[in-house]
Order: C-alpha cells, then structure tokens, then sequence
C-alpha cells in the first residue's frame, strides 16, 4: 500500500536539522562561547552531523532517532535560555524553536509511514485468522 510522502516535512526536518548545525558551531565557536576563542561544546554538532546523511535521504529509521536526540539540543536550549544572559540567550531559545521545528517535521513526515504499517498489521492478522479458520478440521 503505497504512502504519500509529505515532502515539505522532510525538507523542514532537513532545514531545521542544517540550521541547528550551523548554529551549535557559530555559537561555541565565536558568537557566545563559553570560555574566549571558542570551546569544546562545538562537539555537540557531531551528533547532528551524524543524523544528516539519514535525514537528507529521508530514512526512516534515522529520522526515528533523530528525533529522538533532537530532544536533548531542546533541553539544552532552555538550560541555556534561562540561565544565560545576552546573545547566549537568545541563542538558547533558537536552539529550542529549531529542534521544536525539528521534531514536528519529523512526526509529521513519519506519522504516515506508521499508520500504513500498523494498518498492514492488522490486514495480514486478518488474513492469517481467515487462513487459520479455513484449513482447521
């Protein structure tokens, strides 16, 4: 049964995913680190950078548990939002709108996936059930 791709959501969640790499470099790097000249957080994108491929691809899987970490960049962003002052702020509560952005286009472009394969599921138990019933004595 062929599911219809909702293609804006993969672009947003792929947007979203980009945004949050370039932000966690520039922010640690030079626009608010922690420590002068930059500091070790700008490690954080790796993950993301690990996600990319899977997500530029539109993989299932990969987005699943991207969505996932995504929620610890969320958590991180409002740490930072409320304890920072200034442009690290700032910069916290955009780390929470794009992994927010992030995670809603991620449900929204796999949501369908599920749903055809939950309902799949219950056809071939059907089928399994009506083939039970007919070969019994």
């Amino acid at each position: 049964m062929p599911v219809q791709q909702k293609r804006a959501a993969a672009f947003g969640a792929t947007a979203a995913l980009l945004a949050l790499i370039v932000l966690s470099v520039a922010w640690e790097w030079w626009l608010a680190p922690l420590r002068p000249g930059g500091s070790a957080l700008v490690l954080k994108a790796v993950p993301l950078l690990l996600a990319l491929p899977g997500v530029w691809r539109r993989r299932l899987y990969t987005l699943q548990w991207a969505s996932m970490l995504i929620l610890l960049y969320f958590a991180e962003g409002i740490v930072r939002g409320w304890s920072d002052r200034g442009l690290s702020a700032r910069l916290g509560w955009l780390e929470v709108a794009l992994a927010v952005v992030f995670f809603v286009c991620t449900l929204a472009y796999v949501a369908p996936f599920k749903r055809a394969a939950k309902r799949a599921a219950k056809e071939n138990a059907r089928q399994n059930a009506e083939q039970a019933k007919g070969s019994a004595p």
